[in-house]
């Protein structure tokens, strides 16, 4: 039982109607979307997503036959300027109470870096760092449990706070929260020195917080003149998706599965490589 999506902000913008026009033409289910990459009238800012809104884009992709899986809203959450670190958290803590507006439960982002941009920075790697990320998730989680959605983690291998299965774990626990889950891209914690041990490291995730997944992102990655590039569409590179689907339908049957680095031109034949290989 598969239920493949696709990211909605990789079909360029528009009104929602026709940015759920554009995504019904494909055989999917569900959609990671952020709203202020796929709709240019809002902004990256709190204050602007209302009821009435989120209704709308709700009801005009259900009409194509399309659930919102994912709120995207990947902020810094250690974002070295406070003032921009306030901002991010206030938009995200808008984006969980306006979710079930959405028909939504879970809002999705990333762990952040000490640059802003989240480019690489040695500092995000320091227990300090780390720290101030708990700090911020918590806060996050009380808004999660006042308005019953939940906040999807997704951890980033070498650069990003939570770059480890450990760091994850460690996290989840220090929150203590069962509205703070995971967002589960195995291609991100394959370090370099690892990928020939995929089947291991998917395993070690699902025994280590598989009860705490609740999307996952598929991807593909190859190594190239001793770097590893891993930003791919499934099927393109050295990404064991058959392992991948085994797991999800003996593990996780049905959980959103959001297809990453897809276009017009390729979904197609993406979608049905990942059919072929839950086989």
């Amino acid at each position: 039982m598969l239920n493949l999506g696709l990211r909605a902000h990789d079909y360029g913008q528009g009104t929602p109607a026709e940015i759920a026009a554009k995504l019904g033409q494909y055989d999917v289910s569900c959609v990671q979307l952020a709203p202020a990459k796929s709709f240019p009238v809002l902004a990256e800012q709190p204050g602007q997503l209302t009821p009435g809104f989120a209704n709308h884009v709700r009801d005009v992709f259900a009409a194509q036959g399309i659930n919102i899986a994912v709120l995207g809203c990947y902020i810094n959450p250690i974002h070295p300027d406070p003032d921009a670190k306030e901002q991010a958290l206030q938009r995200f803590e808008e984006h969980l109470r306006f979710a079930g507006d959405f028909g939504c439960a879970i809002v999705g982002t990333e762990t952040g870096s000490k640059n802003g941009d989240c480019s690489y920075h040695p500092d995000s790697q320091k227990e300090t760092s780390f720290l101030e990320l708990v700090d911020s998730v918590r806060r996050l989680a009380d808004t999660a449990e006042k308005y019953g959605t939940i906040v999807g983690i997704e951890g980033v291998a070498h650069h990003h706070t939570v770059h480890s299965y450990e760091k994850m774990v460690r996290m989840l626990e220090l929150v203590d929260s069962p509205n703070v889950q995971v967002i589960y891209d195995p291609v991100n914690f394959f370090p370099l020195d690892q990928c020939h041990r995929q089947q291991e490291l998917m395993n070690e995730a699902f025994r280590l917080f598989g009860d705490r997944i609740v999307a996952i992102h598929s991807k593909d990655f190859v190594i190239k003149d001793g770097m590893k590039e891993g930003d791919l569409p499934s099927g393109t590179g050295e990404m064991d998706h058959r392992y991948l689907m085994s797991l999800i339908q003996k593990l996780k049957p049905g959980i959103h599965t959001i297809l990453e680095s897809t276009n017009p031109e390729n979904v197609q034949g993406i979608l049905e490589f990942l059919r072929r290989s839950a086989k």
